[in-house]
């Protein structure tokens, strides 16, 4: 996956001054960024705060790590279902 060049904290604050008046195609030319980037902002991190966006992103990557580890476990079974039959 891409890794933005804003953080977290960086794309709050953009949608902060959104939220203070700005319209959004001044706020897009003064940071360098189209109007769908701005609107999947919006939807994805509208209304947080720095602290909940840092709880969202630790929770994301524990989620993505405990799917992996169901998907190592299951393949193990499979394995091991497998091997039993054959015998």
């Amino acid at each position: 996956m891409k890794r933005s060049r804003f953080t977290e904290d960086q794309i709050i604050g953009v949608l902060k001054e959104h939220q203070a008046g700005i319209p959004t195609a001044e706020l897009c030319r003064k940071h360098g960024i189209s109007d769908a980037t701005f609107y999947n902002w919006r939807s994805r991190y509208g209304g947080m705060e720095v602290s909940d966006a840092r709880r969202l992103k630790s929770l994301e990557d524990e989620n993505r790590r405990l799917k992996k580890l169901l998907a190592e476990s299951m393949l193990d079974v499979a394995t091991l279902k497998e091997a039993l039959g054959k015998f």
